[in-house]
């Protein structure tokens, strides 16, 4: 399981342990069999494989071909409710009429056409109710039947893996670059640092982890092995890691029921709280924003029962009102109503992240005579803040010159919601400073590369990677806000989903907006074709899975098309047992089954709260058309979504993304023209090693180069 997570994650596959011996035929068999799912194996893991006796090579390459269809979701059978999709998808309400003769013949009654297609037309019908409506009338394997194999295409997908070293080499690398990342992690992302986290915990521990939630992880798992806890400096990492070990929100955006603990699990919990509290009395400050969880936890760690620690008890009388301790947060609101904006920023200056993040407002607010010195208060706090939140600043204060003409607010979990944009814009003499001070800090912090830079251009469309918060897992799935261009004569997307206790119904639809993101079309189980967009029609139950696919022709005359995944009916994003969203591009000749690996270019997990799902919307523009990321959610109504109903809600979140000016790769690239060489890569292998950022690693680059691709872009935030 481990090396399959290694895999995913990085592309590289840990060198297989065993006896010398004659694997070739192994390997030819593994490069014919990576071919057929769009990977390749570089020619060091081919002779790797090649070295190895037949057994411990063949369990190397079933490992990879495992991994590599699970990432590209080809480990499912992805049917089609018309098997000759996306041919002889019938007309909608024909369709529809020829379910309800049916069910007409079927009770003995008689109708005409014409009476059938007015009822089907006037909505009167239950669908569900219709013989044979939302069930595979035929097998995957009569599917793959009628379609001819796909034609290779030049432009298909060839995605190289690497060699790696050893399982626990790469293991340990792994989690030391998680557990030391600069920026939160994602939900898999957290999964995978857990395991890790089990594997190495004997291991080299990382000597710093900047993000608290990814801390809690890690001594969530430290604290059930009983090993020491590692970097915890206030309060809210204890409360953090309780709700961990319980299985509830590290990130505290939800209530947690805690867990009995068992003695030795208190004592660690308290002795830690002690501590830090021992250590600096005003970390009590922040007990009051969760005094509710912090009398919870009291109830289940019993601090009276440990008067050794009298620190920790501390804790829980300041939770309980027994005592006062003001925070940096509450003394600037005060100052703040007392129409004092200089106080507010002296009071926040002992907080810097707080400091930054309240920077707008607190320029806003202030009058001519207080300006300067919120400036100067804000200069002053740039260097203790962490790199993620200066470039987080450095972003809203790039679109702060003109208001929004709508503004969205994303929570940690994606979901979202759009308001008006009633800010006042900044000054722009204002904005031009912040910029200025801004970039002077960013660039101080970034380690001048060893080597030239080698840069994929297609790299430099990709947003910041500031949180994986705002990134869902899977195959080539790049940071909110991030473009990649779509070539080929036609896009496919499609969504899979497999239900685990209760029937549900997904659907996918797609909103087609002209250029002022109006509505003019839409494609859904509701209208089947529009101006050459062909759906494959509507399944309504995923016992054993179901897919559900849209061709959409890149000839579309249209400006933004926006894919959405309505949940129908049953269980949720994060209830069912597996749901995902990808896009395959294909030229106009190669036919083929609905789904073929080789042509996916990005496959994305399911995962939010919400009941409709914005992945992705694709845009054309002057140089063709482009996949830029949305991960959005919308909460939708408990059942019954669709896309007719939240067609305006959709637009305005999409034109809010799009109108904002995302920092990219292309940001921190700049930043380094002027300390070292910076060459964009035209496909030749350099002669000498070289720095390589990209999307993926290209083989054959010269021993001694750096490799940072998709899954370490973050290490180049600067802390």
């Amino acid at each position: 399981m481990l090396e399959k997570l290694i895999i995913q994650k990085t592309l590289r596959v840990p060198a297989g342990a065993g006896p010398a011996g004659d694997g070739s035929a192994v390997a030819r068999q593994l490069d014919a069999a990576l071919l057929d799912v769009g990977f390749s194996a570089s020619r060091a893991l081919l002779d790797h494989i090649g070295a190895l006796a037949s057994g411990p090579a063949m369990d190397v390459a079933a490992t990879v071909v495992a991994a590599v269809r699970e990432l590209v979701g080809d480990h499912v059978a992805h049917n089609a409710y018309f098997i000759g999709f996306p041919h002889d998808v019938p007309d909608t309400v024909e369709f529809w009429t020829d379910r309800l003769r049916a069910a007409v013949l079927t009770g003995g009654g008689t109708a005409s056409d014409a009476q059938l297609r007015d009822i089907a037309a006037a909505g009167g019908v239950n669908l569900l109710d219709l013989p044979e409506y939302g069930t595979y009338q035929h097998t995957y394997a009569e599917l793959l039947a009628a379609h001819d194999a796909l034609i290779a295409a030049a432009g298909d997908r060839v995605t190289v893996l690497h060699l790696g070293d050893a399982v626990e080499v790469e293991a340990g690398r792994l989690y030391l670059a998680l557990a030391g990342s600069t920026t939160p992690l994602g939900e898999a992302d957290l999964g995978l640092l857990h395991e890790l986290a089990v594997a190495c915990a004997d291991r080299p521990q990382p000597t710093e982890i900047p993000v608290r939630e990814n801390r809690s992880v890690l001594n969530g798992v430290r604290l059930t092995l009983g090993r020491p806890l590692l970097g915890v400096d206030t309060v809210t990492d204890v409360l953090r890691l309780a709700c961990q070990v319980s299985g509830g929100d590290p990130s505290l955006a939800a209530p947690t029921r805690f867990r009995a603990f068992g003695r030795p699990q208190r004592r660690a919990l308290l002795a830690s709280l002690d501590r830090v509290v021992g250590a600096n009395p005003a970390k009590l400050a922040d007990v009051a924003r969760y005094a509710e969880r912090w009398k919870r936890l009291g109830e289940r760690l019993h601090p009276h029962e440990y008067p050794q620690w009298p620190h920790a008890q501390e804790v829980f009388a300041v939770a309980r009102g027994e005592r006062r301790v003001p925070g940096f947060a509450g003394r600037a609101e005060a100052a703040l109503r007392a129409g004092n904006v200089a106080s507010a920023a002296s009071v926040l200056s002992n907080a810097p992240g707080l400091l930054l993040r309240s920077a707008d407002r607190l320029l806003r607010l202030a009058p001519v005579d207080e300006q300067a010195a919120v400036v100067k208060a804000v200069t002053g706090a740039l260097s203790s803040a962490s790199g993620r939140v200066l470039l987080s600043l450095r972003e809203h204060v790039g679109n702060r010159l003109t208001p929004a003409s709508a503004r969205m607010y994303a929570s940690r979990s994606r979901n979202s919601w759009v308001g008006p944009d009633d800010r006042p814009p900044l000054p722009a003499e204002l904005v031009a400073e912040m910029s200025s001070l801004l970039d002077a800090e960013i660039s101080a912090r970034m380690t001048p590369p060893q080597r030239p830079l080698l840069v994929d251009p297609a790299v430099l469309d990709v947003a910041l990677p500031l949180s994986g918060k705002a990134t869902e897992g899977g195959f080539a799935v790049l940071p909110r806000g991030s473009r990649a261009s779509v070539s080929g004569d036609l896009l496919r997307f499609f969504t899979y989903w497999r239900q685990k206790a209760r029937r549900t119904d997904y659907d996918l639809s797609a909103l087609l907006l002209d250029d002022e993101f109006h509505h003019v079309g839409q494609v859904s189980w509701t209208n089947y074709r529009h101006e050459g967009v062909v759906y494959s029609g509507d399944i309504t139950e995923a016992a054993d899975g179901a897919t559900e696919f849209i061709d959409v022709p890149l000839s579309l005359p249209g400006h933004y098309v926006v894919p959405q995944v309505n949940i129908y009916s049953g269980e949720s994003f994060d209830e069912v047992a597996e749901s995902m969203f990808g896009y395959q591009t294909r030229a106009q000749d190669q036919q083929g089954a609905p789904f073929d690996a080789r042509t996916v270019r990005a496959r994305s997990d399911l995962r939010g709260p919400g009941r409709v799902a914005l992945p992705v919307v694709f845009v054309k523009g002057e140089g063709g058309w482009e996949a830029v990321w949305l991960h959005l959610y919308l909460t939708g109504t408990p059942s019954f979504n669709r896309v007719e109903a939240n067609t305006v809600t959709t637009a305005d979140r999409v034109r809010a993304l799009m109108e904002r000016r995302y920092l990219t790769m292309a940001y921190l690239i700049d930043r380094w023209r002027g300390q070292t060489e910076v060459t964009m890569w035209d496909g030749e292998v350099p002669d000498e090693p070289v720095t390589y950022i990209g999307i993926e690693a290209p083989d054959g680059l010269p021993e001694g180069s750096a490799t940072y691709t998709l899954n370490r872009l973050t290490e180049l935030i600067p802390g």
